[in-house]
């Protein structure tokens, strides 16, 4: 290293920024290592002390690990790997495995690269799974002999045992589960090892006994800007090395991985401890484990160690996510020089061109032309013409022997049969279908063909017949079920061929699925089909005279053959009569067929080879075929070597598959001989893998009497048919040389000899020279159809008489393919012949010997590089997958995610796999893909054995996997995501910089660009001056009144019996009312109670500990009377005591309460043994029960000597976890109920209906102090009830024609659940909502839009207006800032841009745009309330329509914090701070939330422009990633649109990673299907990468008493290993 002699921190600053800013650009991947250390060097040269060499110091800085001496700083792995592989841009893959292949070298390779690995040591995170999610289905088909699925597709050679050297264990730190968890446990470092999990079996450490410890309360209510919990700080190990700064900034993932025992903080409270129950269970309020510490818990854990996050150590997750950061280890990036704008519409990191990339340098190609066609005398004029002259001439001659299922032969069809029985099978079909005057058939229909491949006679009778019929044979496969893979593709090809007519055997017919009624079924997608039986007993033999038309071969179609592309669409290629008889001529001449010849063919007689060679070329031949099927071979894999052998073959036509089976079979027949053949046509020889499979295939058969130069690879495709083909070789002739090819060339399309790394080294043999009489081109496969140069590679196009001549029925198709016309470097066509594409890619070699490198089906295109799926599935089956997956089910597909595409392998893995075998597998298969191709997988799933969707000769139907992929049912067993390692051209992060421009500035600047300065305000809370019109408004209390007690008093004198509170009960039925004097004398009765019971002094503070009702009212106004301050706290849920007791324990101790005012029952509740196990319950303050009191006045009512003493403390936990209890005057209460009372009109006639939890903020307010104020009727229903009946609220509002309603989300959400498909009945009920002019949500956080149209939508019909719902918005700070109100403009709704958002910047885009957002206004700002929209880190105001945090001024803010410990400095911030500039005198309250103001062209009451307050979220809860503010509502809507099985979901992050927690509403094996649509829809619509996936069952996720979704606590919960989840994954 260049650096060895330099103290880096000795350096001058400018050197260490642009030392940093090399790292970065290194961990970014614009630059190479060589050209860092170059820079490096140049950089620290000046600095060097040249002394003599000896080892680094131990402070010595370098980037990839944190030093190795520190035992707390986990293992040291090189991420050198992970580092290049992030230089490296991703690539992608999809397409066919038709032809793939594994070699030895390739083995070699692989092997080669995994022991790169060794060393470094690399433990991925095992997920974490539940048991019952892991299900193998049942292994249904018989497998061949190496034990894999005898799939068509399946052509990997696999190598004997022999051959393969097992590959060295690549993680030699793969210990037993047991140890990392006890090592962890007894305060090692966390180990890199990769762990299994609890749930498989491994013992759990028990915690030992230890006393409880005395809880001491250490409650701070804290303002968190910045998202960072609050923990105590840890004592560093003294061990740790000294580090310098910038080593800290360089290795900022360490700061969360040193550990130390906690020694100044007791275990924190859990309160989640019990089992969540299956659905949601009831809503608690939970503060969050790192705020209060030091509570007691039921079960203690022994020798608790936290890491600086306040997380308990030896919870598995944080092991396997400390594996997790130790594997993705980067530096942190140093600042950036400039910002970055999101102002171009550009989101992707561009990646700088390579200057290395190797660029073609050839001449432009000339087109390679074969020899001439020769004219052969007896050559028939048509195909027919030739059937006709053997069925006359030599009808004793065998055509066709079929076998059967043992390998024996079963019939022989002779050429004087086949010709008899094809001729009656025409006549039948032209004569004999209709009635007599009907013909259903003429020339030129198009007919389907569905025969099974072990009935080779039949089909050739068919195909034969339909030929003299001169209608056009479409030949398909045999449809099993309604659920075969691609079956409605086979639909759209039998459509767009206007195929009506179906022929088919007597056995086969039989066999097809049947309706009930004895039909055969409508497959999906079909047209409707007239089947016809063609066994010979249902054919008629032509008259005498009859005999079919042959003409001379001319250009309609003879027959279709089918075709599935890339996507999975099936298309029809039709090929002309004088097509089909061309190719037989060249075909002949190439492969110099003779009559009378013996042919083996493997191959599907179908289609393709097996159709061209072993039924029409072999007819025109009169050559004898031999047909074995597919079942066959499954059954006897040597089945073909032993036909070769009897029959004397001269030709065999196999693929690579069959030359592996007869491999692996040979053993079992020593004495069979090969040496009749004179070809042996190997049909997927263009596959780069099939050159070590015809290798292997000579080693073991040459001693059989195999001949090297028989051995004729070819190369197809169904529009250009036979592309090129090796002619059969002389005797002792040299053979033909291969060609070695870097894989780096190849992926940039350049063909370049492989000279330095052999690893990555791909090695082709030739497919012989051009067909007779064609004319060939290679051309650019993308873009116009530019000539490549000698040394590119590029696609193969044909100009040949013989070839496809259209995709049928799809002209605008045919012509991008069938009439290609090349250009030259300038774009000038180099002539008029309309070439084919043949879809295959390649280039000439020397000699004019035909190479291919791949398929462009198979291609996958990844950050401008091109992969070849073939290439990809070979690499992973040379990673040893025998005891893990099936090596010939495996399918390799791209996925375009991100403006990329990525690259995704899935496979089925073997029934008796292991997790640790498969995970350990997988994670090779990385290893070897990242080494040899140099792109990362996104995505590598195993599901379980006979699930994958299969094609009809059982290869893996690629398209219809992708698409299970895509659609979340590809239900895997397991699975490893991979973004972080292949997800290469995110944005750079922002670095938010210093600020340079100060809030003056930026307020002059806001000014000289016309904007107004972002505030808005209420109307004024005006005070009425006339006695004479107070009296007769009945506003006396409102005027003259500071205190509620005075108020209450005064109504129980001037309007005794006026009803102020109705309480209902789930059926509807009142159960409670108040009238003034009754809540008066309640009231007095408690004080009296309070005085004499509990000797309470002025000013103590009382708990109330009330269920929601008349009681808790009563309560709230004797401790008034008494002049004790009351703090109302929600009592705890009595099935759930464990949970929701420790928070009423905490805040009773937290405020200090003298006293505790409940009813009978809770009293027992908080005495019960139950509670014991929970809390101490034999230190609660004095209990007071409220409900048989004696009738007693206190002597006096208390009067408070100022409105600003405290008249009740509201305490409520935030969705941070945060328990918060501000200190509420006298003063804001009276400001606040005027303020309410004249936004929504209220006075003593009016009533109002509340469904709201009464026990903070707004919906205390509304509970129990409105009413009192303003004289209207409230009537009460607790949202509990509406768990047992939905439609209670809604019935009552109808009911009492109620024009004001107030309720919360969670009521909301109870409705659309409950009532969501009874809105008929509620309407047949009577229920009509037409008289609700307002209903206002109650809230503290960004309106649920979502929420309130679904409401409004549902609702409509019962006449529910959708002008009426609306919400409202308040703080900690201030209870209520906004609300809707009877007067002004309705709520309006803006689209902001999301990218804008993250940058702290709003832009206003259309409805629809993309990434744009609805935001809708939080209610109309109270009277009296003044808001203004500042930057939270600068404190100076903004400009109208710039985001920043929401300060509030009105006469209703809240006094303060209650705390144990005067936090001043936090009072002043938040309560009482000021503008940095413009109005410095004004006091304003910080809410926390971020929001904007906008000017809107609405008017408000006074005719001004309305001002619109738009809440965007809560500062606290906001994400701060890749230097950009998200807030995890609109991630969480994202990751719910995902997948249909996602019920919830809540995101945090813990380490610069971002956690999902999804509620699955599905069956468990839905699971993994969701991980990788989660990372997709989060990187897709966020540009964020997933690190860890937490699938839970429903309920999980806490939710407070607001609706709110709390995160923290979720966060908590799940660090301590607390959640049970079904699946965890930590994404690579």
């Amino acid at each position: 290293m260049a650096d060895r002699g330099v103290d880096l921190s000795a350096l001058p600053k400018e050197v260490r920024d642009q030392l940093a800013e090399l790292d970065l650009e290194l961990s970014e991947g614009d630059i190479t290592q060589k050209g860092y250390e170059k820079k490096r060097t140049k950089l620290l040269a000046p600095y060097i002390i040249h002394t003599p060499v000896e080892p680094p110091p131990q402070n010595d800085v370098q980037p990839p690990a944190p030093s190795s001496s520190s035992s707390h700083a986990p293992p040291p792995s090189s991420s050198s790997r992970y580092r290049e592989r992030r230089n490296r841009r991703t690539h992608r893959n999809g397409g066919t495995r038709d032809d793939r292949y594994r070699s030895d070298i390739h083995s070699e390779a692989v092997q080669a690269a995994l022991a790169k690995h060794k060393e470094e040591k690399m433990a991925l995170p095992m997920p974490t799974k539940r048991r019952s999610t892991y299900v193998q289905s049942p292994i249904n088909t018989r497998t061949p002999p190496d034990s894999s699925s005898g799939s068509e597709d399946e052509t990997s050679v696999r190598r004997q045992s022999s051959l393969v050297a097992p590959i060295p264990q690549v993680n030699p730190n793969l210990q037993s589960p047991d140890s990392w968890i006890n090592r962890s446990v007894q305060g090692s470092s966390t180990s890199s090892s990769a762990s299994s999990t609890l749930s498989h079996g491994e013992a759990k450490p028990q915690p030992q006994s230890q006393p409880q410890p005395q809880y001491k309360p250490q409650y701070q209510p804290l303002y968190q800007p910045h998202h960072q919990p609050q923990h105590q700080p840890q004592p560093q190990p003294q061990h740790q090395p000294h580090e310098q700064p910038q080593t800290a900034a360089i290795t900022d993932m360490m700061a969360h991985s040193r550990i130390a025992p906690s020694q100044n903080s007791a275990p924190p409270p859990d309160v989640t401890a019990v089992a969540p129950p299956p659905t949601r269970g009831p809503r608690v309020d939970l503060p969050s484990n790192a705020v209060v510490r030091g509570m007691s818990r039921g079960q203690s854990r022994s020798s608790m160690m936290e890491t600086a996050d306040g997380v308990p150590v030896n919870s598995r997750v944080s092991t396997k996510i400390q594996q997790l950061l130790n594997t993705l280890k980067r530096p942190k990036r140093p600042p950036l020089s400039e910002f970055f704008t999101d102002d171009s519409e550009e989101i992707v990191e561009v990646p700088q061109p390579d200057p290395n990339t190797p660029k073609p340098e050839g001449r432009q190609i000339m087109p390679v032309k074969g020899e001439p066609l020769g004219v052969v005398s007896n050559w028939p004029p048509a195909l027919q013409a030739a059937l006709a002259r053997w069925g006359a001439t030599q009808g004793k001659s065998p055509a066709l022997t079929a076998l059967d299922i043992t390998g024996k032969p079963l019939y022989t069809l002779t050429y004087g049969k086949l010709w008899s029985r094809s001729v009656k099978l025409a006549y039948t079909l032209l004569n004999k279908l209709g009635t007599k005057n009907e013909q259903i058939l003429k020339p030129g229909d198009r007919v389907a063909l569905v025969y099974p491949n072990s009935d080779p006679g039949m089909f050739w009778v068919a195909f034969y017949g339909c030929l003299l019929a001169e209608v056009i044979p479409v030949p398909i496969e045999v449809p099993l079920s309604r659920k075969d893979a691609g079956i409605s593709q086979v639909g759209f090809l039998l459509g767009s061929c206007g195929v009506g007519l179906a022929l088919t055997s007597e056995i086969c017919l039989k066999g097809l699925p049947k309706t009930p009624t004895g039909e055969i079924l409508q497959f999906k997608g079909w047209p409707r089909l007239k089947w016809v039986v063609t066994d010979s007993k249902y054919l008629t033999k032509p008259s005498k005279d009859w005999q079919p038309h042959v003409p001379t071969a001319n250009t309609d179609p003879a027959y279709i053959e089918y075709k599935a592309s890339k996507e999975g669409t099936v298309v029809g290629v039709a090929v002309s009569k004088v097509a089909m008889l061309t190719h037989c001529q060249a075909l002949t001449q190439a492969c110099n067929y003779c009559e009378g010849e013996t042919l083996v063919n493997v191959l599907d007689f179908k289609k393709d080879m097996g159709l061209w060679h072993g039924v029409l070329t072999a007819v025109m031949n009169r050559i004898h075929t031999i047909s074995v099927p597919y079942a066959v071979m499954k059954a006897c894999p040597l089945s073909w070597v032993q036909r070769v052998h009897i029959h004397k073959a001269r030709v065999a036509l196999v693929k690579c598959r069959d030359l592996h089976w007869a491999m692996m079979a040979h053993r079992d027949q020593r004495d069979t001989s090969l040496g009749s053949l004179r070809m042996l046509i190997v049909a997927d020889g263009a596959n780069p893998w099939s050159v070590s499979s015809c290798d292997a295939f000579l080693n073991v058969f040459q001693s059989h009497g195999l001949k090297p130069e028989v051995i004729c690879p070819c190369a197809t495709s169904p529009e250009a048919m036979t592309v090129a083909i090796r002619r059969p070789g002389v005797p002792g002739a040299p053979l033909p040389a291969r060609a070695i090819l870097s894989m780096g060339g190849l992926s940039h399309g350049v063909i370049r000899v492989n000279t330095e790394d052999k690893n990555s080294a791909l090695t082709v043999q030739d497919v012989g020279h051009v067909m007779p009489g064609a004319l060939m081109c290679i051309v650019r496969p993308d873009g116009p159809p530019q000539l490549c140069k000698t040394d590119e590679i590029g696609e193969i196009i044909i100009n040949s008489r013989a070839g496809g001549t259209m995709y049928y029925g799809l002209p605008g198709l045919t012509k991008n393919t069938f009439e290609v016309i090349p250009v030259n470097a300038n774009g000038v066509p180099i002539g008029e012949i309309p070439f084919v594409r043949s879809g295959l890619l390649g280039f000439v070699g020397p000699g004019s010997l035909i190479f291919v490198v791949g398929k462009i089906e198979g291609l996958l295109m990844v950050s401008g590089r091109r992969h070849n799926a073939d290439d990809l599935v070979a690499t992973a089956l040379a990673v040893e997958p025998v005891k893990t997956v099936y090596r010939g089910r495996i399918a390799v597909f791209s996925v375009t995610v991100f403006y990329d595409e990525r690259v995704v392998i899935v496979a089925e893995q073997r029934p008796d796999a292991s997790e640790e075998d498969s995970f350990q597998w997988m994670s090779r298969v990385l290893q070897a893909i990242d080494s040899i191709h140099q792109v990362g997988l996104y995505c590598l799933a195993l599901v379980p054995a006979n699930t994958l969707p299969k094609t009809p000769l059982g290869g893996i139907h690629i398209s219809d996997t992708k698409q299970f992929f895509l659609d979340g049912n590809l239900h895997p067993c397991n699975i490893l995501m991979c973004p972080h390692t292949c997800v290469t051209n995110l944005p750079k992060p922002r670095q938010k910089q210093p600020v340079g421009v100060g809030p003056a500035s930026v307020m002059v600047g806001n000014l000289v660009a016309g904007k107004r300065i972002a505030q808005a305000a209420g109307r004024d809370l005006g005070m009425i001056e006339d006695q004479d019109l107070v009296r007769k408004l009945c506003m006396w209390p409102t005027v003259m009144h500071q205190y509620l007690t005075e108020a209450l008093h005064w109504r129980a004198q001037t309007d005794p019996d006026h009803v102020l509170y109705v309480l209902l009960n789930a059926k509807g039925v009142t159960v409670g009312t108040a009238t003034c004097v009754q809540l008066h004398k309640r009231a007095e009765k408690i004080a009296a109670a309070l005085t004499e019971k509990g000797s309470i002094n002025t000013g103590e503070n009382v708990v109330l500990l009330y269920p929601p009702g008349i009681d808790l009212i009563a309560s709230f106004y004797g401790c008034l009377y008494a002049g004790c301050v009351p703090v109302n706290v929600r009592p705890p849920h009595p099935q759930n005591l464990a949970a929701t007791l420790p928070t009423v324990r905490m805040i009773i101790d937290v405020s200090k309460a003298a006293c505790i005012l409940t009813t009978q029952n809770l009293m027992r509740t908080l005495r019960s043994k139950e509670a014991a196990a929970s809390v101490n319950i034999k230190t609660w303050p004095t209990i007071i029960d409220t409900d048989d009191l004696p009738r007693r006045r206190p002597p006096q009512i208390y009067k408070p000597p100022t409105a600003e003493m405290i008249a009740y403390l509201d305490f409520s936990v935030s969705t941070t976890g945060m328990l918060t209890g501000v200190k509420i005057s006298h003063a804001a209460v009276s400001a606040l109920c005027r303020s309410i009372k004249l936004q929504c009109e209220l006075y003593s006639s009016r009533q109002i209906a509340i469904c709201l939890d009464p026990y903070c903020g707004l919906g205390f307010v509304l509970w129990c102090l409105a009413s009192v104020y303003s004289g209207h009727q409230s009537i009460l229903i607790p949202p509990f009830e509406l768990e047992t009946c939905p439609s209670l609220w809604l019935s009552t509002l109808s009911q009492y024609r109620i024009r004001d309603t107030f309720c919360s989300y969670s009521v909301m959400e109870l409705c659309i659940k409950g009532l969501g498909t009874q809105t008929e009945l509620l309407k047949a009920r009577g229920v009509n909502l037409s008289c609700v002019r307002s209903c206002v949500v109650i809230a503290e956080e960004r309106p649920r839009l979502a929420l309130t149209h679904s409401f409004s939508k549902l609702f409509k019909d019962v006449g529910l207006s959708s002008r009426a719902v609306s919400t409202a918005f308040g703080s900690r700070v201030n209870l209520a800032i906004c609300l809707q109100g009877t007067t002004g403009p309705d709520p309006c709704t803006v689209y902001v841009d999301m990218k804008s958002l993250r940058h702290d910047r709003v832009r206003l885009v259309e409805r629809g745009a993309p990434q744009s957002l609805p935001l809708m206004e939080s209610g109309k700002i109270l009277p009296g309330v003044r808001v203004i929209i500042v930057n939270p880190e600068t404190r100076g105001p903004l400009g109208d329509s710039h985001l920043g945090e929401i300060w509030v001024n009105s006469p209703h803010n809240a006094s303060g914090y209650y705390t144990i410990y005067g936090e001043e400095s936090l009072q002043a911030d938040h309560f009482n701070t000021k503008l940095s500039f413009g109005d410095p005198h004004t006091l304003w309250a910080r809410t926390g939330y971020l929001g904007f103001v906008k000017r809107t062209e609405l008017l408000d009451a006074s005719g001004d422009r309305h001002d619109a307050l738009f809440v965007v979220g809560s500062l606290d809860e906001t994400l701060e990633l890749r230097g950009l503010r998200y807030h995890p509502n609109d991630i969480e809507t994202s990751v719910s649109r995902a997948h249909r099985s996602i019920a919830e979901s809540a995101v945090f992050t813990w380490t610069n990673l971002l956690v999902v927690v999804s509620e699955l509403c599905g069956s468990e094996q839905d699971a993994l299907d969701l991980v990788p649509l989660i990372t997709n829809v989060v990187l897709e619509e966020h540009h964020l990468i997933v690190g860890v996936v937490v699938i839970v069952d429903p309920g999980v996720i806490p939710i407070n008493s607001r609706g709110e979704k709390q995160r923290m606590h979720l966060r908590d919960s799940f660090l301590a290993d607390q959640l049970d989840p079904i699946y965890v994954a930590y994404n690579m």
